[in-house]
């Protein structure tokens, strides 16, 4: 059976100078490809997709005009072994697929594909001749439909073109704020001569401790006291007497690092001149530091209550720098004045000034630390329910969010109880706006049963930017949104129950004016579950984190 207009041994041959051998795959690909294209419309430009990366997208780069190069083949691996081509504009097309219940009459061809013979053992042309026997005869069409987004041209070009600051080659700044290669994708491991380089400082040598009388120390000196302190025993700058000699033995010095003659300062930052550097990069608005460095290290603190933030990105990218580190508190914690946010240091004694350059250029002129104040807001507190309204049971819900909002400096101006009817929860809404509630906090009724008619009864009352549903347990079904500018808060019935909610984790970022799109809601999924402690030490757990 031919491929196309071609006969099978010329398309073998195609294939052998193409790929470098008759790969079977490749040669079941170019039935596969006719097959589809012979189920489209005559002239109908088409695009594919192949569902695996192995052999289908070099049969359809052989028979089609379709390539990865140009966009109009895209490579899914989604691990099936099949094709499909489809209009470029209305998104129908064919798929066809290696069928497994088919290939039982061909064995040569069932044993390759679920791999039951090894490949050593298998006979290459007796499979060969299998697949020219099969033709399509092995293989399965079916109509597909592509979704609409899919049909959405990418752009092909790259963007803006920067270069990274840790190898300095030009990369597409789309993938980050160092290319993707430097964070870790690079298939290539260390060259040999760069191994242990931050050790081969020229200049630098350990000396026992007893040669290095009367000279300064090049940095601090940690004793450890195990289970009662870690402290400085020794400062930088510090001058080494007689004295000295028993203590640096008894927290196990016998060595220490001078400088000789061929020690370039150029060429290599002090660890203090480095963490210092980094310091000042990093912090930003409510966010303070001292100096000078101890052990190297520098660490930052609030300088005020707020919502601590934390520009993950840059964070992960300037780790990703030999030689430098930044360890910080989880991003969207609240903090107060004086707390632990950040620590920062190079690793070596010396950072090659290169790494340093590279560090600072990755932190660029924006700083990836800052504490946010939280700005109380006027409340309204609106509890809905048939039974509470009605007085079959007291509320409970209106005390819990009251002193939950106190808590952080706001002031409850008015609540009210409504029944599950939308227009006495419109009703209720107008009447805390018209409180000058500035921060409005439903609770209950956002379940999917038939009486729950909150969020129903707030899309009718002019709810803007609604975003219902979020990854938290216990929580999932709270809703954010804004009504008139005030912002609303839905609380599920959870929050009856469970001291800590997906409100708990909102709360302070509404209060501090923080933006929050579907995707920011996404994220919350990684410590997203409580895990329900019997004796609750949130925030001082994984809660949230």
């Amino acid at each position: 059976m031919n491929i196309g207009e071609l006969t099978f041994d010329q398309y073998r041959s195609r294939v052998e100078a193409f790929h470098g051998y008759a790969a079977p795959g490749l040669l079941i690909g170019g039935y596969m490809v006719e097959m589809a294209k012979r189920g489209l419309p005559q002239g109908v430009l088409y695009d594919a997709v192949s569902e695996t990366k192995s052999c289908l997208p070099d049969a359809v780069q052989l028979l089609t005009p379709c390539t990865v190069g140009n966009g109009w083949l895209r490579v899914l691996n989604l691990g099936r072994y099949a094709l499909s081509l489809y209009d470029k504009h209305s998104g129908e097309g064919v798929r066809v697929w290696l069928d497994p219940a088919k290939i039982e009459a061909w064995p040569a061809i069932r044993d390759w594909f679920f791999i039951l013979v090894e490949k050593k053992e298998q006979d290459p042309q007796a499979l060969i001749e299998a697949i020219r026997s099969a033709g399509e005869g092995m293989l399965s069409r079916g109509p597909v439909l592509m979704r609409p987004q899919e049909l959405v041209k990418k752009h092909k070009g790259q963007g803006s073109i920067g270069l990274c600051p840790v190898c300095t080659e030009a990369f597409p700044l789309r993938d980050g704020s160092i290319c993707r290669a430097c964070q870790g994708e690079s298939p290539y491991a260390d060259v040999p001569e760069e191994k242990g380089a931050d050790r081969l400082v020229p200049g630098l040598r350990a000396v026992p401790v007893q040669e290095a009388l009367d000279q300064a120390l090049l940095h601090d000196m940690t004793e450890v006291l195990p289970g009662k302190s870690k402290k400085s025993a020794f400062l930088k700058n510090q001058v080494l007497r007689d004295s000295d000699v028993d203590h640096l033995r008894h927290i196990g010095k016998a060595h220490v690092f001078i400088k000789d003659e061929q020690f370039k300062v150029g060429d290599w930052a002090h660890e203090d001149e480095a963490s210092e550097a980094f310091a000042r990069a990093m912090a930003g608005e409510g966010v303070e530091y001292s100096l000078p460095p101890r052990e190297g290290k520098i660490l930052l603190t609030a300088a005020r209550d707020g919502l601590f933030m934390v520009d993950a990105d840059r964070l992960e990218a300037f780790n990703l720098v030999p030689g430098v580190m930044c360890a910080s508190r989880h991003g969207f914690a609240k903090v107060e004045q004086g707390m632990r946010l950040a620590g920062v240091r190079p690793i070596p004694l010396f950072l090659a000034r290169t790494n340093l350059r590279k560090a600072l250029s990755v932190l660029g002129d924006e700083p990836i630390f800052s504490v946010l104040p939280l700005h109380p807001a006027k409340v309204g507190i609106l509890a809905t329910g048939n039974e509470v309204y009605e007085g079959v049971i007291q509320d409970r819900f209106i005390p819990i969010i009251t002193a939950k909002v106190e808590r952080y400096g706001c002031r409850v101006v008015k609540s009210l109880i409504a029944p599950d009817v939308c227009q006495a929860i419109g009703q209720a809404i107008q009447d805390l706006l018209q409180a000058g509630a500035e921060l409005i906090v439903t609770t209950a009724g956002l379940s999917v049963d038939p009486d729950d008619v909150t969020r129903k009864a707030l899309e009718e009352s002019g709810l803007e930017n609604e975003l219902y549903g979020m990854p938290v347990l216990p929580g999932a079904m709270t809703l954010l949104g804004n009504i008139r500018g005030a912002r609303i808060m839905g609380v599920p019935a959870c929050g009856l129950y469970f001291k800590t909610t997906g409100f708990d984790l909102l709360l302070p970022r509404v209060l501090a004016g923080v933006p929050l799109t579907r995707r920011d809601l996404a994220r919350m999924g990684e410590g997203g579950l409580c895990l329900e402690c019997k004796t609750c030490t949130y925030p001082k757990c994984s809660f949230g984190a």
